[in-house]
């Protein structure tokens, strides 16, 4: 289902919707037009063509269906979502769309959820400040000699050299290791088969963060056989796919595995994010979410505008 999601959205998308791996854009980069699309044809007043490029955005992320809030609240399958925060932002965009606000002018309250989509999606401000490169890597590896528990190479483009960098410097130094941040890091199912081996084998890692790549089920897939072999990845406790290219849900198997490997939480973490400066200078707000809350109790889907 999600492959044919996905060949839907680059057949609507047209350009806008290259290959998912290799050349092109990031997938994230994408998204990041159509949210920046929808604000523009907002402002222009043209909000049925915004309501297109949502229903493109949408499919793109994995969700299906006309009733969002069927989807994310009432559809067994995608109750294991990987990015819960993306899609409780796209039920209230959809929401916004279609029922505007009447003490506002109409755009703006959307276009606020559209920039806190783009916080979301993409790396953080701080990170963005520099092109990381080479040196970047090597400067990261070598500050965690002295920090000693997390490497943060988020941001930094891996080639296949890199990870057999990588990989060498985790047989030497990665005993410690307990939080590896690889986010937007253009990695690929090819680079993280090449890498697998050296992280299932760290004793003390627990957090694996793989958001914002060029990953497919595919490597879901192999993550999860992984986690099946309780001698890999001996204390993981989560792993990080959203904002990929298909992976809109966690498989079973996977939630399982990492259960097992940490009995004494009731519920695994998706996202923890803080308050970060924008660009411009103000505050980009994001929205925090914890895997085992509650999910409020859905209303209909608004079929025409309704009183605010």
């Amino acid at each position: 289902m999600g492959a044919r999601l996905g060949r839907r959205a680059r057949a609507a998308g047209g350009s806008d919707a290259p290959a998912a791996t290799g050349a092109g854009p990031a997938p994230y980069e994408r998204r990041v037009r159509w949210l920046r699309e929808i604000q523009s044809t907002l402002r222009e007043r043209r909000p049925e063509r915004a309501r297109q490029l949502l229903r493109l955005l949408r499919q793109d992320l994995g969700l299906e269906g006309n009733l969002l809030t069927d989807i994310l609240y009432r559809n067994v399958a995608l109750l294991n979502l990987v990015d819960p925060i993306s899609h409780d932002l796209l039920v209230n965009l959809a929401r916004d769309l279609q029922c505007p606000k009447k003490d506002h002018e109409p755009w703006k309250s959307s276009d606020k959820i559209c920039r806190q989509l783009i916080y979301h999606l993409t790396p953080h401000s701080k990170r963005k400040l520099h092109r990381k490169t080479q040196n970047s890597l090597k400067s990261s590896l070598q500050k965690t000699l002295l920090v000693g528990e997390t490497v943060d190479l988020s941001g930094i483009p891996l080639s296949a050299r890199d990870v057999q960098h990588i990989t060498r410097y985790l047989g030497s130094h990665g005993v410690e290791l307990v939080i590896l941040d690889l986010s937007f890091t253009e990695l690929s199912d090819e680079l993280l088969h090449r890498l697998l081996p050296s992280l299932w084998a760290l004793p003390r890692l627990t957090q694996l963060l793989l958001n914002g790549n060029r990953l497919t089920r595919a490597a879901a897939r192999e993550l999860t056989e992984a986690i099946k072999d309780t001698t890999k990845f001996p204390v993981l406790a989560w792993i990080d796919l959203g904002n990929n290219v298909d992976v809109s849900s966690l498989p079973q198997p996977l939630l399982v595995g990492l259960r097992r490997r940490l009995s004494q939480h009731t519920s695994l973490p998706t996202i923890y994010e803080g308050l970060d400066l924008e660009p411009g200078g103000g505050m980009a707000e994001t929205a925090v979410s914890t895997w085992g809350s509650a999910a409020p109790e859905p209303g209909p889907e608004p079929q025409g505008c309704c009183a605010r």
